[in-house]
């Protein structure tokens, strides 16, 4: 199988230092957190899989017609059928009856659980997830893409975080991945968008195929989806969230399904919380941490960007304060230190300050089926509040650069 030249799970396997972190971790877990020769094998070639039947569809139209054409006929398609359409190309009719057949495995319970689950934990979730997403940008796979078409980067940071979080909400949302439901839309407006971006960064000077895989492989995008699932699963405990292994589990599930739709067709995608950890240790080992400035200024952009203007009203102060906090507290602190991160003083001690009022009243909602209902009921408009604070009059379009930053 190809691998890329920057995984160096082999070289590193038998270092003394992983060797003492495996022997750690398996008397703390019970088990080896490496898993089988044959699955790390498997998941280092996922980073040379993109999405075929997509990428045929932009091929067609967007590289071909342009993207505002391409973008056209996706939002017809979207809105009503693709057999409504009289020019719809055979790649785009291909794609919707992909997405229209639910995979073998989908258990449509186990989805609605999980979204649920993802929707209690508010906004501590996006928060959560920005952070620990930082620990990837060492990673050139991860942060090139970023860095050469802006996202993530300068003043363009927090309304491509906002996007993302609009997405979030989107697929949690009740229901809100069946057909013609807002979340499945944007899956595969998302889906659509990063083809668009490999396909442009595959032909870029600075990209290393023989080193880094593909643009958004299968790879790094599996790795994201653990990390809307089985991460806050566990680490949210530390804020008082009381979620159980089933819990995460069906988040998993959940996140598995949110991937299929968008284009996410991994050859492994851990089955429990046992093998999303051993997969989480295959990543932390192959690490090349090669991204170096690119790196850090996604970090940095990210740190800053809910920093308001000095007359700003207390609310957006307060929201900087705790975007950066949580970030500190979640994000290890030699990669904290290694990027130059601004420090975050006693805000960092935001989630330990908040862990005895969240366990009481996750007490009452694991006890009692109305305190549930209701605590999803003010989860779901506390996020949707939240995002029409930050985004304001500006809506999530998730539309493609069109250029290069270099």
């Amino acid at each position: 199988m190809r691998v890329p030249t920057e995984f160096r799970y082999w070289d590193r396997i038998d270092t003394p230092r992983v060797t003492r972190q495996r022997a750690w971790l398996r008397r703390l877990l019970g088990y080896d957190p490496a898993p089988d020769e044959a699955r790390v094998r498997t998941f280092a070639s996922m980073y040379f899989d993109a999405d075929p039947l997509a990428e045929a569809f932009v091929d067609d139209v967007y590289l071909g017609r342009g993207q505002a054409e391409g973008r056209a006929m996706l939002e017809r398609a979207l809105d009503g059928s693709v057999a409504a359409i009289p020019d719809a190309p055979a790649s785009l009719e291909a794609l919707f009856a992909d997405i229209e057949a639910d995979p073998p495995w989908l258990d449509w319970e186990r989805v609605e659980r999980g979204a649920r689950v993802f929707r209690r934990w508010g906004t501590d979730v996006f928060r959560f997830a920005g952070a620990v997403t930082l620990a990837a940008y060492a990673e050139s796979s991860v942060a090139k893409p970023l860095a050469l078409t802006g996202a993530y980067a300068g003043a363009s940071t927090k309304h491509r975080f906002l996007e993302t979080a609009a997405f979030w909400i989107a697929v949690s949302e009740p229901g809100g991945l069946r057909p013609g439901a807002p979340g499945r839309a944007s899956a595969l407006r998302v889906r659509v968008m990063h083809v668009f971006v490999r396909q442009r960064l595959l032909d870029h000077p600075e990209w290393d195929l023989e080193a880094w895989g593909v643009p958004i492989s299968q790879a790094d995008a599996t790795l994201t989806l653990l990390g809307g699932s089985v991460a806050p699963g566990l680490a949210l405990h530390a804020m008082g969230y009381r979620t159980t292994a089933d819990d995460i589990d069906a988040t998993l599930h959940f996140w598995r399904y949110v991937g299929h739709l968008m284009g996410v067709r991994p050859r492994w995608y851990p089955a429990s919380i046992r093998e999303a950890v051993q997969l989480g240790f295959v990543a932390h080992t192959k690490a090349a941490n090669t991204a170096g400035e690119d790196g850090r200024r996604l970090c940095q952009s990210y740190a800053d960007a809910f920093a308001p203007p000095d007359d700003a009203p207390l609310r957006d102060r307060l929201s900087h304060r705790l975007h950066r906090g949580m970030t500190r507290f979640f994000l290890p602190g030699p990669i904290y230190r290694a990027n130059r991160m601004p420090p975050a003083g006693l805000w960092a001690l935001y989630p330990l300050a908040v862990f005895p009022l969240r366990f009481a009243a996750e007490t009452v909602r694991v006890h009692s089926p109305s305190a549930d209902r209701l605590a999803d009921t003010l989860a779901r408009r506390a996020r949707r509040r939240w995002l029409a604070h930050h985004l304001g009059d500006r809506r999530a379009e998730y539309r493609p650069v069109e250029r290069f930053t270099r």
